[in-house]
């Protein structure tokens, strides 16, 4: 079953309750009262609302060096990254954000991988907006608009048009939730996660509640279509989703995150149901719930699990960094399990032990990490991933490891 940009639309607008939408009219209202009144008393009018103009960003070196074994020959790549990010403020009400990132990678992966180059220009939005500005035999420079987006807030009602992050998740590994910017936990130099080309509408109904509604077009004019309800039950965060993903897929999920004590409980699920036309598609249900806890104010840990009905099957560790990645193929087993133990001895430093297991894949992954500040916003990072699995009926391994110096402005 295929939904058209225009019934999409309708239906976001049909979800939103008519409260929002009286909103709207007080606040247009409000505004052309005092105008009136101003016109006939000769008094002034409230001032325009002033500009005001952020802009901040990062810079990083990044050097990664892949390799099975450390006595084989190693892929040696590295790559300057750059983010810009502004904001224009129009009084209280109005907000206009642009953010880009800029890569320029020389290495053997360009080298010797020509699809790599390739994907970095990939853009999965409805427009088109990263470009391989210049490429050769080694090197590739790359830009890409991840944010571009026009805010309105008038009373409880915020309107969010163009390209956006849309964070629905409530764990903190896997997220079934997460609709529409699903992203891969291995990806850990774009904190930022990518954006959705998409309408969002938010009506707040207290200060831990709301509803929502979206609506985003990809590449491929795929619509997602869901609607939100968040709230707070017995000092529970609880929220319940609906609606379309991809054209095909019915979905309905539920989130939730609280505490038992002194440990943070939190959990997602989702079920995709596929509608007439996404044939030899099943049902897959996603539920995932983790635990976390502070033991002091330098050891947090946290264990996190997750069920799929069905889960992808994959060929390549390349497929686990998600260039297409969406909430309905974020497992590779039937059952996962991941755990992270974070230490912080010294102010500055941060140590970290990751590990994931997939038991369909008979492998599992481990990602040690450092993170030190040698002055003010400049911080350094040392991560080796690790990888174990059963490929295609083959037994394969894979590291890479990645140092990084950023600056932060």
């Amino acid at each position: 079953m295929k939904i058209s940009i225009l019934t999409a639309t309708l239906l976001l607008c049909a979800m939103l309750p008519s409260a929002a939408l009286a909103s709207v009219s007080r606040e247009i209202s409000a505004a052309d009262t005092v105008k009136t009144s101003a016109i006939l008393t000769g008094s002034p009018e409230e001032e325009e609302p002033k500009v005001s103009l952020t802009a901040g960003g990062y810079a990083s070196w990044l050097h990664m060096a892949m390799f099975e074994k450390p006595s084989e020959p190693w892929i040696n790549s590295s790559m300057l990254h750059n983010r810009l990010n502004f904001k224009a403020y129009a009084g209280s009400k109005v907000i206009f954000a642009l953010e880009l990132r800029n890569r320029f990678v020389t290495g053997d992966m360009v080298a010797l991988d020509p699809s790599y180059v390739s994907s970095l220009s990939a853009d999965a939005g409805w427009a088109d907006l990263s470009w391989n500005i210049s490429k050769g035999s080694s090197y590739v420079l790359n830009t890409m608009i991840d944010r571009a987006y026009v805010d309105f807030t008038a009373g409880q009602l915020q309107i969010r048009a163009g390209r956006q992050r849309i964070n629905w998740s409530q764990a903190l590994i896997w997220n079934p939730n997460d609709l529409f910017n699903t992203y891969s936990f291995f990806d850990f130099d774009y904190v930022e996660r990518p954006g959705s080309d998409a309408l969002r509408f938010i009506y707040s109904t207290g200060p831990s509640s709301a509803v929502e509604a979206a609506v985003k077009v990809d590449g491929n004019n795929r619509i997602t279509a869901a609607a939100l309800g968040r709230f707070n039950l017995f000092n529970t965060d609880l929220q319940f989703l609906a609606g379309v993903t991809d054209d095909d897929y019915f979905t309905a999920g539920t989130g939730w995150s609280g505490a038992i004590g002194s440990v943070s409980v939190r959990g997602e699920a989702t079920l995709f149901a596929p509608l007439k036309g996404a044939e030899g598609e099943k049902n897959n249900l996603l539920a995932t719930i983790g635990f976390d806890r502070a033991f002091s104010d330098k050891v947090t840990a946290l264990v996190q699990v997750m069920y799929s009905s069905n889960p992808v099957d994959i060929s390549s560790f390349n497929e686990l960094y998600g260039g297409g990645l969406t909430a309905r193929q974020l497992a590779f087993s039937e059952f996962s399990a991941a755990g992270q133990i974070t230490c912080s001895p010294f102010p500055l430093l941060s140590l970290s032990l990751a590990g994931i297991w997939f038991p369909d894949l008979d492998g599992f992954y481990a990602g040690p990490a450092v993170d030190f500040s040698l002055a003010e916003n400049v911080d350094f990072t040392f991560l080796w991933q690790h990888f174990n699995s059963t490929l295609v009926n083959e037994e394969t391994k894979i590291n890479l490891g990645f140092i990084r110096v950023r600056y932060s402005f």
